[in-house]
C-alpha cells in the first residue's frame, strides 16, 4: 500500500454534526496517521481557524456552517477546498461550488470513500481534479439529481468525461 499524500498535511474539517467530524477524523487518520487535523463545528470557529492558520486542504459542510461564506474565505487564502454535503446536494450547489473555485463537491453518502477524493484534491490541478471527480461520481449525480442536472449546471460535463 502506498503512503497517503494526506500524511504530513494540515487539514481543516468543518461540519456542525459532531458524528460527521468524528467519522472524517477516523477515516483520514486511518490512512494518514501523520495528518494534522483541525475541526470546527461553527462558522465562527472555522472563520477564525482559516484566518489564523495555513491549511493544505479544507473540507467544508455547506449547510449549518455557512459553507459558501467559508469557501470564499478559504479560496481568498489560496487553500484547496472540498465541499461536503447531504442537504445541499443539488446541481445548483454543485455549480456554485465549481464557480467559487472549490476543488471538489462530495456527497456525505460517499463519506466512507472520502480519502481517495481528498487525495485527488491535493494531487491534481483544479480542472483535472474536477474531471476525475466527475468520472468517479457521474453515475451518483445522475441518480441523485434530476435527469437534466448537467444542463442545469451550464457546464459541459459530458465533454469532461471523454
Amino acid at each position: 500500500m502506498t503512503e497517503s499524500i494526506l500524511n504530513d498535511k494540515k487539514v481543516l474539517a468543518v461540519d456542525d454534526e459532531p458524528d460527521v467530524l468524528e467519522s472524517l477524523e477516523e477515516l483520514i487518520l486511518a490512512d494518514a496517521p501523520r495528518c494534522r487535523l483541525d475541526k470546527a463545528r461553527t462558522y465562527e470557529d472555522a472563520a477564525r481557524l482559516l484566518e489564523e492558520n495555513h491549511y493544505d486542504l479544507v473540507v467544508l459542510d455547506i449547510m449549518g456552517v455557512r459553507g459558501f461564506d467559508l469557501l470564499e474565505q478559504a479560496v481568498r487564502r489560496r487553500f484547496k477546498v472540498a465541499m461536503l454535503t447531504a442537504h445541499a446536494l443539488t446541481p445548483e450547489a454543485l455549480k456554485r461550488s465549481y464557480d467559487m473555485r472549490a476543488y471538489a463537491f462530495l456527497p456525505k453518502e460517499k463519506l466512507a470513500d472520502i480519502v481517495p477524493f481528498l487525495e485527488d484534491v491535493l494531487k491534481y490541478d483544479y480542472a483535472t481534479g474536477w474531471k476525475r471527480l466527475l468520472q468517479k461520481l457521474h453515475g451518483f449525480f445522475t441518480e441523485s439529481f434530476a435527469s437534466d442536472w448537467e444542463k442545469k449546471t451550464g457546464l459541459n460535463w459530458k465533454e469532461w468525461s471523454k
